[in-house]
């Protein structure tokens, strides 16, 4: 199965400022990404242009981008209309930008989105954020289910983004809402793989990513892709600063924020007892957060 991005489309509206283990293991990974700066701004209508494609691969399916694929306006105007309406219910930004770094930066095809993985018309699964799969050096795979949390606050992002997965992995109910469950989610990713266009060789291998079996001659592990968003703020006078030196000094600020949070990510990964799973996170700062949120998801979909 190919990936449905390319890297360079998407990963080129940001600077990759480090990539570094949380663990002594290597299993868990963060990813500090900020946005190219324009005129000592997040160059944000770079990331619109850079999102108006992938919208199309997060909304729909593989089966109908065959059936459209000689007409794309078409294509774009049925991909638009099905974001709009789930972003009106409870998507977010996020959502689309985890999509987008696991693709593209991780490496790892999806298999279904949380668009595919609804349960009837405008209801979208109490879940996973989408699900994607990687390939490891050894030749086995892991099962990546996406959470993904937009918050001023980065420790507030960090602790809803794990409070979430522990639930999701438990089945358990969080303010009265049942989050699905990974078992319940991988009977979903079956009931709904006859929407998309696999082959009968791709659909026997998602299969036995599933539900492996005593014939399956590699290993499946459950891991996690994390999307946190968050604010850094930028005072009137620092906006004057001399380029260089404005770009400088976001990066520093951004990277404290983040390294500060290293050792509270580790606390609550074993909190929760998670330890058995790999996380790969992504990070990423805005300025203005909710408005440029708005903005962006207003102005990709009209």
């Amino acid at each position: 199965m190919e990936l449905s991005l390319k890297d360079s489309d998407f990963l080129g509206s940001f600077e990759l400022l480090w990539s570094e283990d949380l663990d002594k293991y290597e299993k868990n990974k963060l990813n500090l990404f900020i946005l190219k700066i324009n005129s000592n701004e997040f160059d944000y209508d770079l990331l619109i242009d850079m999102l108006i494609d992938p919208v199309i691969d997060y909304s729909i399916s593989r089966q109908v981008k065959e059936k459209y694929k000689n007409r794309p306006a078409t294509l774009s105007r049925k991909a638009r209309e099905k974001f709009v309406e789930y972003a009106r219910n409870n998507g977010e930004l996020g959502e689309l930008l985890l999509f987008c770094f696991l693709e593209t930066h991780l490496g790892a095809p999806k298999i279904l989105t949380k668009l595919e993985l609804k349960t009837s018309t405008g209801h979208y699964v109490n879940g996973a954020d989408g699900v994607h799969f990687l390939k490891l050096p050894d030749g086995n795979y892991q099962l990546i289910f996406g959470e993904s949390k937009t918050y001023k606050e980065i420790e507030k992002a960090i602790y809803n983004a794990f409070e979430s997965i522990s639930a999701f992995k438990n089945g358990s109910h969080k303010n009265g809402k049942a989050k699905s469950g990974i078992q319940y989610e991988k009977n979903l990713i079956s009931d709904n793989l006859f929407k998309e266009t696999f082959s009968e060789e791709e659909m026997h291998f998602i299969e036995s990513l599933i539900y492996p079996t005593k014939t399956t001659t590699f290993n499946v592990d459950d891991a996690f892709g994390i999307f946190i968003g968050f604010q850094i703020e930028v005072s009137d006078d620092e906006k004057a600063m001399p380029a260089a030196d404005f770009r400088e000094m976001i990066k520093v600020r951004v990277d404290k924020a983040v390294r500060d949070c290293f050792e509270y990510i580790q606390n609550k990964i074993m909190d929760l007892k998670l330890q058995g799973h790999n996380f790969y996170i992504y990070v990423l700062p805005f300025t203005d957060i909710d408005s440029k949120r708005k903005d962006i998801m207003g102005a990709i979909t009209k």
